[in-house]
């Protein structure tokens, strides 16, 4: 009977693996035993028949969620949480040297047509917002949100922290989305803006 070939390249090979007769330690088969009696233990204690009342004291209403003012079609406090809080905060503040503040904002306060505009088409560029330059990018919100939308977000951030501003109405979103149709770049920051201001 010939003998096989045994190669160098072979004889380098280590063994093949194979799972050995080992135990599971004693302390694994412990620990494994105590969190199955414990979770049994836990779920046979629990108050299934607990009062309601002993909860948070939330009703239904504040479990919905916030709903529009009256009248309006649209939440500014959720479009504004959902688009806009994650660069300008949830207070508005902003961030600085990117994301100005809306909190005494002058283009929010100012021109509400303006402001339309802006968050009709966004900005690029460097904006100048209390007397600080911000050189962050704004996009444009005109597929996303339409004139009901738009107005109830604008109303919210007049609003909010201290801004003192006038509702805005879809009327008057409407009429400068027709006005600024034909716009398919975002504004250039204080080049474009400081003269509508």
């Amino acid at each position: 009977m010939n003998r096989p070939t045994v190669l160098p390249q072979q004889r380098r090979e280590h063994p093949e693996p194979h799972e050995s007769a080992g135990r599971v330690p004693g302390a694994v088969l412990a620990l494994v035993a105590a969190m199955i009696v414990f979770g049994v233990v836990y779920i046979g204690l629990a108050h299934v028949d607990t009062p309601s009342a002993w909860g948070d004291g939330r009703d239904i209403a504040e479990l919905r969620g916030r709903r529009p003012a009256a009248g309006a079609k649209a939440d500014g406090a959720a479009l504004y949480a959902a688009m806009c809080a994650a660069c300008h905060q949830a207070q508005g503040g902003g961030l600085a040297g990117v994301f100005p503040p809306l909190a005494g904002s002058e283009w929010v306060l100012g021109d509400e047509r303006t402001a339309a505009a802006i968050v009709l088409h966004g900005i690029s560029g460097e904006l100048t917002v209390r007397g600080t330059r911000y050189r962050g990018a704004m996009p444009s919100f005109k597929t996303q949100l339409d004139d009901d939308q738009l107005a109830a977000l604008l109303t919210h951030l007049r609003g909010q922290w201290g801004n003192t501003g006038a509702p805005v109405n879809a009327a008057t979103v409407a009429a400068v989305r027709a006005e600024t149709a034909a716009r398919a770049a975002p504004f250039d920051g204080d080049v474009e803006l400081k003269a509508a201001r």
